[in-house]
């Protein structure tokens, strides 16, 4: 996506174990007996794990401007070291889009094994994701999007417009449980103009509907602590009774909750997005109007490096039937909730 500062999406543990990636492609039954229709596995699930052929999977992100982008590389980086096949060769990560190019240029040069890209924007950087792909080396697509499906091999990211009906539906709940009606939504999004924003705000307007409800005030923060802080501030002045807000992102968060601690308001439940590790211990703590968030979490990178290692080898995901990687993964957005917080705790990236 075209993009300078971009989000998100919910991992998956391993790519070898799991309804992660795709709901209903395991199960914990025992096996039936092989059919015509579904034919027996060759290799069993966990096998991929196992040592194979050596591969180098070159590396390209943005700076490490923000929690959840430092977390990308983090993530990416230690999946790797998981692996005594697998040699990680990452380039100088950039918020420059002509110095990402030429960082990838030099990966190709090199003729890595498989790439990994998380473009500045995904349309700026497509040709040289093609010249990649020409080149014979796989390119693993991670978050934002290159617009040509030609540019790569697997793309593999979070759900923006579900992260929208996630919140949706958890404020739409809590308010018909507590009989609310005409409620005061405020809704901090994080840069308007992007169109991960937009698909986060239908998804949060096309849940709100089904209960009746609409946002009744909208305003962005840039993705920024300082910015997060000044719109909430604002938006608290605004009205002096709120009963939910949804705010896009947990590192912009930090603001917008010290912003309300500030005010001394308490009278409205918030559900961030994302899944910060400081999210998570303030809605385990359950003292702050900060009830739940929903992921979209940077532990993406490390599937795409798994997944790029295993195209790389020339495997497939040993939990599907198929034979080769799926060209597509869109993760599913998961609501944390103080019920289930310990569960991801681990995964949450700090703001």
């Amino acid at each position: 996506m075209s993009e300078n500062v971009a989000r998100r999406g919910f991992l998956i543990g391993g790519l070898g174990g799991a309804a992660l990636l795709a709901a209903g492609c395991t199960s914990n039954e025992p096996s039936a007996a092989p059919t015509s229709a579904a034919p027996a596995p060759t290799q069993a699930a966990g096998g991929n794990d196992e040592p194979g052929t050596k591969v180098t999977i070159g590396f390209s992100a943005p700076a490490a401007d923000h929690g959840w982008i430092a977390a990308i590389a983090k993530n990416a980086e230690a999946t790797a070291k998981q692996f005594s096949d697998v040699e990680f060769q990452p380039v100088e990560p950039t918020n420059d889009i002509n110095q990402q190019i030429s960082a990838v240029e030099s990966l190709i040069a090199a003729k890595v094994n498989a790439l990994v890209i998380l473009p500045n924007d995904g349309q700026q950087l497509n040709q040289i994701a093609l010249r990649a792909t020409e080149a014979g080396i796989p390119v693993v697509n991670l978050d934002r999007i290159f617009p040509d499906k030609l540019a790569y091999r697997t793309w593999i990211g979070g759900d923006n417009y579900g992260m929208g009906v996630a919140a949706g539906h958890y404020i739409g709940t809590a308010l018909k449980e507590k009989n609310v009606s005409n409620p005061v939504i405020v809704e901090i999004q994080g840069i308007a103009t992007l169109p991960l924003t937009q698909d986060r705000s239908k998804g949060f307007a096309d849940a709100l509907k089904t209960y009746g409800f609409e946002v009744t005030a909208q305003q962005d923060a840039q993705f920024t602590v300082e910015t997060g802080n000044e719109v909430a501030t604002s938006l608290l002045q605004a009205h002096s009774k709120i009963d939910a807000l949804w705010n896009h992102d947990d590192d912009q968060g930090v603001g917008v909750l010290a912003a309300i601690s500030e005010a001394g308001r308490d009278e409205f439940i918030m559900v961030g997005g994302a899944g910060s590790a400081n999210a998570m211990r303030a809605i385990k703590e359950d003292n702050t109007v900060l009830k739940a968030t929903v992921t979209y979490s940077p532990t993406m990178a490390s599937s795409a490096i798994k997944l790029a290692r295993l195209i790389a080898q020339g495997k497939g995901m040993s939990d599907l039937v198929e034979n080769q990687v799926p060209q597509s993964i869109t993760l599913a957005s998961e609501t944390i909730t103080k019920e289930n917080v310990e569960q991801y705790l681990p995964l949450g990236f700090e703001s």
